[in-house]
């Protein structure tokens, strides 16, 4: 889908967006056929976009080269059934947009920054000059939890300098929900694709500020909610939205958020339960055992979801 227009890409953006959880075999190897059905999945499921991310897609646990064949296989796969997202690790600008110009080279169609910051060694003006460099090969989306320690002014600097001055900047995705995402899409939305991460109630929260899509961890696994949700949105019907998220959004996260291992750990888990890919994730990262396994499932099978 490369050579999409920014009115494109916004409409990709647009509704449920997949978050692809990379998924591992019990030794710790990449399971490439599983991503390949992952994929598969999440298309079929209605997805428009498959969006690779340093957290959901574990970067924390591969190698550079691994992130490429990871990034490689995505796009090939997906072969034009969907926008692509590639994502950074924490690299460097020198390193980033090498990365970006192979993305682009290999079709994706935006790259997901992870600009480096630790100490708060980074400046408004390195930032800008980070996403302008990547920019000049390949479009760009940003990630709002690079500023998660950053005064709000300072990061509507970098927002507001982008937003006027860079062309090739397009979407930005949101970690920090509550008044900086209402704020920020009040600052981009006209410009930019807003898209909101984790939850339902975080896109319906910045829905009347300026947003576009969210990620949903539904959509990995049992779509059909995730269009109940969704065709209500679109139907401006609020009250069977809410009633989603109440009834299934909410119970998910409270349970797979107490979960050994965390919320991912439930997610790998839930893709092996609904026949998606297998639970593992790499050492150090937990994996649920056979009993907590046979818990969440007596949990869905709690909300009639199999």
């Amino acid at each position: 889908m490369a050579g999409m227009s920014k009115e494109e890409m916004r409409e990709a953006l647009t509704g449920p967006v997949a978050s692809v959880s990379t998924p591992f075999n019990r030794d710790g190897s990449l399971d490439f056929d599983g991503l390949r059905d992952f994929i598969d999945f999440v298309i079929a499921g209605g997805t428009k976009t498959v969006l690779l991310t340093h957290g959901d897609s574990l970067y924390t646990l591969l190698t550079d080269d691994e992130v490429a064949e990871v990034t490689r296989i995505t796009v090939e796969h997906t072969a034009g059934r969907a926008l692509v997202t590639a994502a950074c690790n924490g690299w460097a600008t020198p390193k980033a947009v090498e990365f970006g110009q192979y993305s682009r080279e290999l079709g994706a169609d935006v790259q997901m920054l992870m600009p480096p910051d630790w100490a708060r060694s980074a400046t408004v003006e390195t930032f800008v000059e980070h996403y302008r460099a990547v920019a000049e090969h390949i479009p760009v989306m940003i990630v709002t939890n690079v500023f998660a320690h950053w005064p709000v002014p300072e990061a509507m600097k970098v927002l507001e300098i982008l937003r006027d001055t860079e062309p090739n900047l397009v979407a930005i995705k949101d970690d920090l929900c509550g008044s900086f995402a209402r704020k920020m899409s009040l600052v981009v939305h006209e410009k930019w694709a807003v898209v909101s991460g984790g939850q339902k109630q975080n896109h319906l929260d910045n829905l009347p500020y300026g947003c576009d899509g969210y990620l949903s961890t539904f959509t990995l696994f049992k779509p059909e909610i995730t269009q109940k949700y969704w065709k209500a949105i679109v139907a401006d019907d609020m009250t069977t939205a809410v009633g989603v998220i109440r009834d299934y959004d909410l119970p998910l996260f409270d349970y797979i958020g107490g979960l050994t291992g965390g919320f991912d750990a439930g997610v790998h888990g839930t893709l092996e339960l609904f026949g998606v890919a297998r639970r593992w994730r790499r050492n150090p990262y937990y994996s649920l055992n056979d009993e907590e396994m046979e818990k969440l499932a007596d949990f869905y099978r709690g909300l009639g979801l199999l």
